[in-house]
């Protein structure tokens, strides 16, 4: 009998392939790590004393590293207890708890049908790869040229030309015996009762070849050429082979990388996969062209327990990454959840990487949050909390939204989670309030909520953060391990020596957590005490003795990727102060605190009385305060710059 593809992978995905093997051996103590999936015994094919045979449920494969066997579920219980195919495909389905199939006559010439539709699709392949690297094809390729595609990228995922032409497709699988209503099945053509004559679906446009989980052609995804074309990016139609929403861009080759290690990153369109993919990323995938499916959700947890989901650095990308987090909530369970990438404003992956480079990109996935801080980011995004009434709206719709979700376990814990945030997001008031009763006539700016000067604070109510809170320059780091804040203090120091000599006394004391940035700062007091601080050449040519040169450069880039202009050496001085005075400010009051709140853990550790809690409660939420308002700036002065600006 033959079986379906897909009822195969089915019960494979549900029965872990050790559950399979552990009813014939028993696992290595102290080799195996059964969180991780990970299962070492003695090898049931061959006798031997030490455990060199692996299984890995994520893989769901077995390997011997003694005798070479490998196989999967079913090839371990044909070749270890001699039963055939159909038999062993029967144990597992009992284990999984899904019927077998019923023969059906019908649905097997089906398959015959849709296995001589998958050659059709190859000859389509080959046929638009051929044009692309014809006369016609040059348009073609100057395009993809320009996009930074290199030809070995191209022939890897088998880029191709559609002519600009009604008949060119047709007319050359025709010739080669391809029957019309195979054209037709494939979706290759456009044909109906309303129209006479069929003609090529795709015309002018650079194609992606869509594989199956197995790696054969399955669809076309077409990319315009012509800029007045009605549809920018167009898909074949749903056939035999291809329903949209059951299908991911690269899913084969993606599944594949992920042998490496690493988790699965689903991201927007082709291009963003083919340009990752080009700089290292080949665990990428991509929905076609539409917002992600629970089906496509369901392939993605086939492959990581935890897959990243990237979105665009754009409104649309932030919509897009809130109706993910709604579709993944209801299905979420120990084990299996997702994480969110926010990319810098304006800016997709293919542009990051060729801009920016890989390092750029993993700084974005290092940066990626969970499902339960994307939900929290946008039910507080730009809201002011200051009346009972909205305070207790947050916390029915918090309450609805954990309510969704089915797994009892994990539901209890969101609530829970939730019902914490929201405790310290409003305990918090108690420290803006005290903070202002604390300040004094002649100390300053006036203090914004949790006692810091954060510009745009609500003094009537705590103001919720934005919804960039994600993506905040100042509270991310860098690929290079920096804090955006640190970094903005010392590149407005070397390059604004004028605020060194201003600042004398909290630059010589100045506490910095990056080792590269304290070398940096090393250099500007050797500088100080040279008598050269009061020139930007001069500082930096101390620097470069130092041999902080890379290190140099490295923060200034990471300051214009951070889009921190008044930094850098062509804001204006005045622009630079106040970017310096406000980083030096959150970073003493963070670095102060961040010392506070050990030693009241530790005083908790030591004697958990209930005055050493509340002591450790009100640091903490002077602590989320700091961060808010880190993030409610969102950037030194970038909606106000003055000339000189970047």
């Amino acid at each position: 009998m033959r079986f379906p593809p897909a009822f195969l992978d089915e019960i494979r995905d549900r029965v872990p392939i050790s559950s399979v093997i552990g009813q014939r051996v028993a696992w290595d103590r102290k080799k195996t790590n059964a969180s991780r999936g990970d299962y070492w015994a003695c090898c049931p094919f061959h006798g031997e004393k030490s455990p060199s045979f692996h299984c890995e449920d994520k893989k769901g494969r077995y390997h011997c590293f003694g005798c070479s066997v490998s196989g999967d579920h079913f090839k371990f219980l044909t070749e270890l207890d001699g039963i055939s195919f159909p038999e062993a495909v029967e144990k597992i389905a009992d284990m999984a708890g899904v019927p077998m199939p019923v023969r059906d006559e019908q649905e097997e010439r089906r398959e015959k049908e849709r296995a001589s539709l998958t050659d059709v699709m190859e000859m389509a392949t080959t046929f638009f790869q051929e044009r692309l690297q014809g006369p016609e094809g040059a348009k073609a390729r100057a395009y993809l040229r320009e996009r930074g595609l290199t030809s070995a990228t191209q022939q890897s995922f088998r880029l191709g030309y559609a002519p600009d032409s009604r008949n060119a497709l047709k007319e050359h699988l025709a010739a080669r015996g391809v029957p019309k209503a195979d054209i037709e099945a494939c979706g290759l053509v456009r044909h109906g009762d309303d129209i006479p004559v069929s003609y090529d679906w795709f015309r002018d446009r650079i194609m992606f070849p869509i594989p199956d989980s197995r790696g054969k052609i399955i669809a076309f995804g077409g990319r315009a050429l012509a800029p007045d074309a009605l549809a920018k990016y167009m898909n074949s139609p749903d056939t035999e082979l291809f329903h949209k929403g059951n299908v991911l861009y690269n899913f084969a080759r993606a599944r594949k990388a992920l042998a490496k290690g690493g988790t699965v990153i689903a991201v927007e369109g082709y291009m963003d996969v083919i340009a990752l993919a080009q700089a290292g990323f080949e665990n990428a995938v991509a929905p076609l062209g539409t917002a992600l499916t629970e089906n496509q959700l369901e392939l993605l947890w086939r492959m990581a327990g935890e897959p990243v989901l990237c979105f665009d650095g754009d409104q649309a990308g932030l919509k897009a990454a809130w109706r993910a987090a709604d579709l993944a909530l209801p299905a979420v369970q120990p084990g299996r959840s997702a994480r969110f990438a926010l990319l810098p404003e304006g800016k997709d992956p293919d542009d990051l990487v060729k801009a920016e480079g890989p390092d750029a990109f993993r700084a974005v996935l290092a940066d990626a949050r969970p499902l339960a801080d994307l939900l929290w980011m946008r039910e507080t995004s730009g809201g002011v909390f200051d009346t009972p009434e909205r305070r207790a709206e947050l916390e029915k719709t918090l309450r609805e939204l954990t309510s969704r979700i089915r797994d009892e376990s994990l539901r209890y814990h969101y609530q829970q989670e939730m019902r914490e945030r929201v405790l310290s997001f409003f305990g918090s008031q108690r420290s803006a309030r005290q903070g202002r009763q604390d300040w004094k006539p002649g100390q300053g700016k006036t203090p914004a909520p949790g006692g810091q000067f954060a510009r745009g604070g609500n003094a009537g109510g705590r103001t919720a953060i934005t919804e960039s809170l994600g993506r905040s320059a100042l509270v991310k780091r860098g690929a290079e391990g920096m804090s955006v804040r640190e970094a903005t203090i010392i590149v407005a120091l070397i390059n604004h020596p004028a605020l060194i000599d201003e600042n004398f006394a909290h630059v010589e004391f100045l506490d910095l957590a990056n080792t590269d940035l304290k070398r940096l700062h090393a250099a500007i007091l050797d500088a100080m005490a040279h008598d050269m601080a009061n020139d930007r050449k001069a500082v930096i040519a101390t620097v470069e003795r130092a041999g902080c040169g890379d290190i140099w450069e490295r923060a200034v880039a990471l300051i214009k990727r951070a889009r921190q202009w008044p930094a850098l050496e062509t804001a204006a001085l005045e622009d630079a102060r106040d970017a310096f005075n406000q980083a030096l400010h959150l970073q003493r009051s963070a670095r102060t605190l961040h010392r506070e709140l050990k030693q009241a853990q530790a005083a908790l550790d030591q004697d958990p009385s209930d005055e050493n809690f509340r002591h450790l409660i009100e640091i903490q939420a002077q602590f989320n305060d700091v961060q808010a308002t880190e993030a409610l700036i969102e950037g030194f002065g970038v909606s106000s710059g003055r000339a000189g600006r970047a």
